[in-house]
């Protein structure tokens, strides 16, 4: 038996205002997520972004092509229920941030990592008043308790859906820091991704490139970009 899939069964998308955000309507009719929950978006840009993605779709509705609006109802379905959970889940990550992280050897890893990450949290303790100690290795760094405190405070402050973004940022990159970086300084989310694969591509310039490795990196640099892209969305930029 082939499965079912939903087909397009609207004519006409519009965007329109709805109390403090924005929704998008498909014959008049506003979208909500899988939940039911009402699609009302922060910003009158992703409200076109994700009215884009409808206008798109023809024949069988195509979730894949749909970012914007899987990432919306993530945010509204799943971060808005689970707020202080995510938020604390990502805060623990300046616990053992990839920045504070760093070779030994060879020395032309260990300045590269040095040339690319002790700007950014120079940045980060300038920002928030909240340095981290870098050290040698994978074993976790003792990080001071009140820098800490001061990021638990900082992530605990964004709405449901720039945390969305923020998760990804975060969690792709393995640092904390770059994705503060990412949200709060509007630096191009290609030169925050090379900065999160430094090891990486230095692995490839001594050992050469693994297919299935290289896969799976493209999938990853895909996500952080639509990430950041989410992120600008929801702060109106």
């Amino acid at each position: 038996m082939s499965e079912w899939k939903a087909k397009r069964f609207w004519k006409d998308v519009s965007v329109e205002a709805e109390g403090d955000g924005w929704q998008v309507l498909l014959d008049g009719r506003p979208v909500r997520t899988p939940l039911k929950t009402p699609m009302i978006l922060p910003t009158r840009e992703m409200a076109e972004a994700v009215a884009a993605e409808w206008t798109a779709q023809e024949g069988e509705i195509d979730p894949l092509s749909m970012p914007v609006t899987r990432s919306a109802n993530a945010a509204l379905d799943k971060v808005t229920a689970q707020h202080a959970e995510v938020a604390a889940m990502l805060a623990a990550y300046a616990e053992t941030d990839l920045l504070c992280h760093r070779a030994a050897f060879p020395e032309e890893l260990v300045e590269q990592q040095k040339k690319g990450w002790d700007p950014v949290l120079d940045w980060a303790a300038q920002t928030y008043g909240a340095p981290l100690v870098a050290v040698e290795g994978i074993l976790p760094a003792e990080q001071p308790a009140d820098s800490l405190a001061r990021y638990r405070v900082e992530i605990a402050s964004y709405a449901p859906f720039s945390l969305t973004a923020l998760h990804d940022l975060i969690t792709l990159s393995g640092s904390l820091v770059l994705g503060l970086y990412a949200a709060r300084e509007g630096a191009p989310a290609e030169t925050i991704w090379a900065l999160s694969r430094i090891d990486e591509d230095w692995q490839v310039t001594q050992w050469g490139e693994d297919e299935e490795a290289a896969e799976a990196a493209a999938i990853k640099r895909a996500a952080f970009l639509h990430a950041a892209n989410f992120l600008a969305l929801a702060q109106g930029s």
